[in-house]
């Protein structure tokens, strides 16, 4: 294992000493070298075994690998001489969820007393071998805005039983517990994906029913099919359950996962926590109008978290991912892994044979429909699909222009407005131009509707303007907030003139409804500015992409 971690870190450091001057130091990412799609084919290969997945790395049927967490794994794709390891920080979390909506988890001291049997290190060790590391606070280690551990309860059992106690918890001659009010606890049912599909995610599930089950709470890990879990989430119909999650740069995520208004079916605040106190300090946090107030309001916000635990932190993993050494163009950074766009966009065999690139996911899709879709595994394909206004730097984690060449922020009468300028000669994937009218109307259609997927993003907006002539959007905001910026340019575009045809967005099936393009190509309505291009899917065996020759990075080939 010492021998693998070592060739780990040698592999990362050949990684940063071949990139370009600057890059690893600082120095903004500079979007002018790149032009892409290489390949025209792409290939998103469901393959549920990670043994599978490993035997088709190694034989050329799979070329990128992604979310690989077992060390046995990673120890065999770095023996086997094929793949080169990347690995970064990342702003992943994992976390073991209560529904407080409801008995015994709508009480504070048995949340925080199972906190305290939550013993994260030697889970965390015995289960990664060092590939993660324990989580104790609800934003990961990699965040700026990550508070430091300084409040976190005492691990153990006893202290953990003695809360109770001090609470006016009792119990039982079977020795589960009994409410102050006498009302004995029903079995916590904790789901959990199939141990097929994510191993330590049931393990963990089995590791929590056995802390909880030391204090006296009747609690079972259900493992159960992945789809049907998150349908039952939306719907609130579990007791807890095990959820990882790739949260973004901006604190603010904390909004979104905590604050009582985004309890809604389909919303991020999964838990249900209502609190007054914490819902003025995420308000806080949301409409922080500079950094001093946001880090304030973060600090508070993930204090009264530590008091609330409507979520228990478990562990942030290190991205790790493994692509096939026979390709070029991979993009690598001390942040960034292999798995990327900037990767999908320029890698080429080297052998200058052109061929599909076949890229994993380790589980069915849920659904293609960007406004309610909520997987990982969704979006990998959806992010390829659809573009935003502006991009993060790989390099330095600031803004960077994607769509949009240029933005102003200035203050308006109320809040502030957010002025953007679209590149010139945009296109659709089917063709037809882009223009700041698509992306006013996405932002009015996710308003009026009040799609929970983003509606927090834009649910401040006051008004649109948009002059088609200059290629310039202004949004004006009902208030000032730090991160408006970052929630409206970072909103994904959707076609006019396929949204404003969509009878009913909750159920809109893109891929299942065929659109002509402006050649006559006939394509689905799954139609965006990305890269890549949908082009059929196979339940169980992968989906198809296609180059979109569209794309503002494309340049026809000549540079390949």
């Amino acid at each position: 294992m010492k021998k693998f971690i070592l060739a780990l870190l040698i592999t990362i450091q050949s990684a940063l000493a071949s990139m370009p001057a600057g890059a690893a130091n600082g120095d903004a990412f500079d979007i002018s070298g790149y032009s892409g799609p290489k390949m025209s084919d792409l290939y998103y290969v469901i393959t549920r075994d990670m043994d599978a997945s490993l035997l088709a790395m190694s034989t050329g049927k799979l070329d990128v690998l992604s979310d690989i967490y077992r060390p046995v794994d990673v120890e065999c794709l770095t023996a086997s001489g094929v793949a080169d390891m990347s690995a970064a920080s990342s702003f992943h979390g994992f976390f073991v969820t209560f529904n407080t909506r409801k008995f015994p988890w709508d009480q504070k001291e048995l949340r925080q007393a199972a906190s305290q049997v939550v013993d994260r290190k030697r889970w965390v060790r015995d289960l990664f071998s060092g590939y993660c590391e324990p989580l104790a606070n609800f934003l990961p280690p990699v965040s700026p805005y990550s508070e430091p551990n300084t409040t976190e309860v005492q691990y153990g059992v006893e202290a953990a039983r003695k809360r109770l106690e001090d609470a006016g918890w009792t119990w039982n001659r079977a020795g589960w517990l009994i409410a102050p009010d006498g009302r004995e606890l029903p079995t916590t049912r904790i789901l959990c994906p199939p141990s097929s599909v994510a191993a330590t995610s049931t393990e963990i599930a089995t590791l929590m029913a056995e802390a909880l089950r030391s204090i006296g709470v009747p609690a079972e890990a259900e493992p159960i099919d992945f789809q049907t879990m998150l349908a039952k989430i939306d719907v609130k119909d579990f007791d807890a359950c095990t959820n990882a999650w790739s949260m973004s740069r901006d604190p603010d995520v904390l909004y979104s996962f905590y604050h009582s208004s985004m309890d809604v079916e389909g919303g991020y605040n999964q838990s249900g926590i209502s609190d007054a106190r914490l819902d003025e300090a995420l308000h806080d946090l949301r409409y922080a109008p500079d950094e001093s107030a946001a880090r304030s309001a973060s600090s508070h916000a993930q204090k009264l978290l530590y008091e609330l635990m409507p979520v228990i932190p478990i562990y942030s993993r290190y991205s790790i991912s493994a692509m096939r050494n026979d390709w070029d163009g991979v993009f690598v950074t001390d942040r960034s892994t292999s798995d990327n766009l900037l990767t999908l966009i320029s890698m080429a065999p080297k052998d200058g044979a052109p061929r599909p690139i076949y890229w994993n996911i380790p589980e069915e899709i849920r659904t293609l429909n960007p406004l309610v879709s909520s997987t990982a595994y969704d979006w990998t394909v959806l992010g390829t699909v659809y573009d935003t206004l502006i991009s993060i730097d790989p390099y330095t984690f600031g803004d960077m222009p994607w769509l949009a060449e240029s933005w102003v922020i200035e203050p308006g009468e109320n809040g502030s407005v957010i002025s953007f300028t679209l590149r010139p000669d945009l296109k659709w994937q089917d063709g037809r131009p882009l223009t700041v009218e698509d992306f006013a109307y996405t932002l009015q259609f996710i308003k009026d509707n009040k799609v929970p997927r983003f509606f927090d993003s834009v649910k401040d907006i006051d008004s649109i303007e948009a002059d088609a002539e200059r290629r310039t959007i202004r949004v004006f905001m009902a208030n000032t907030s730090y991160w408006h910026l970052h929630n409206i340019g970072g909103m994904i575009v959707l076609p006019k003139h396929i949204l404003e045809k969509v009878p009913d967005w909750r159920a809109w099936q893109p891929t299942n409804q065929l659109h002509s393009a402006a050649d006559g190509t006939v394509l689905t309505e799954l139609v965006g500015t990305g890269p890549f291009t949908f082009k059929e899917t196979r339940t169980g065996e992968y989906i198809h992409m296609t180059r979109n020759e569209n794309y503002f990075l494309y340049d026809g080939g000549k540079t390949r």
